[in-house]
């Protein structure tokens, strides 16, 4: 393979943001391949057998944190964040989930179910974003992942600014709540990681509320995440997805 021409990393994540955006991607980060603080939390949740019976979470040890080990030559890792709310959804859509929940008579399929597959979808996203890549700066080693190997994908996703871990333990966005897709790539690039998101500072943005004030107990601090961070917070939230799976259809 011949080597990529020299780049920009700065200029390069800025034009991989705006190839993932053409491509319907709400976010683009980028992540170092560093992720030996979160093995004793990965130890500890197989330890205590969290994984059920999903034995290929405990086959796969920690090569789930340790990406060079899993794509050899890997380096840096490409977050990326897909919302799966239509843009077309109804405001209150939450009460008639909640009441086609309560009808025995009335099946209900998870609304980022209702789409095309989603490994299919992001896969070909993914693989058409490290296409544009490859087209400014040349070949280069990478394997696109989502949800389909051993990735530490929360992990990745919040030390890439995609979000941070909420209390349900699933990425939340300011922008999207928790009602998105993530697909990362890994390549043999050095690249910038990029910042992380504070969720005190994201708190403090989005209600309004100060970030002392917001942490006096754990009982509190989760009430003002729940409101802070409904999925509907505000409409418009939807609204500048270039392209979303919706009516049953990914475009």
């Amino acid at each position: 393979m011949s080597e990529p021409l020299p780049f920009d990393g700065v200029s390069l994540l800025a034009q991989m943001r705006a190839w993932g955006r053409s491509l319907g991607f709400s976010q683009i980060g980028v992540a170092g391949i560093d992720l030996a603080s979160a093995e004793p939390r990965l130890a500890a949740w197989l330890d205590n057998g969290f994984h059920g019976e999903m034995d290929y979470m405990a086959a796969h040890g920690m090569k789930r944190a340790r990406p060079a080990e899993l794509v050899p030559g890997t380096v840096s890792v490409i977050t990326a964040r897909l919302d799966y709310l239509p843009r077309a959804t109804a405001t209150g859509w939450q009460r008639i989930e909640w009441d086609r929940l309560g009808d025995p008579s009335a099946a209900t399929v998870s609304i980022y179910a209702r789409g095309r597959d989603y490994h299919k979808v992001l896969r070909k996203r993914l693989a058409q974003l490290a296409e544009r890549i490859a087209e400014a700066i040349g070949p280069f080693g990478h394997r696109v992942f989502t949800d389909s190997a051993p990735v530490l994908e929360v992990e990745l996703a919040s030390r890439s600014g995609i979000g941070w871990r909420g209390k349900h333990t699933l990425v939340l966005s300011r922008d999207a709540g928790s009602m998105f897709f993530l697909g990362e790539i890994y390549i043999d690039l050095a690249l910038e990681p990029s910042a992380p998101v504070s969720a005190l500072a994201a708190v403090r943005a989005v209600s309004g509320i100060g970030m002392t004030a917001s942490m006096p107990c754990s009982g509190r601090s989760r009430r003002i995440f729940s409101a802070s961070f409904s999925p509907m917070r505000r409409r418009a939230l939807y609204t500048d997805t270039s392209s979303i799976i919706e009516s049953g259809r990914a475009r």
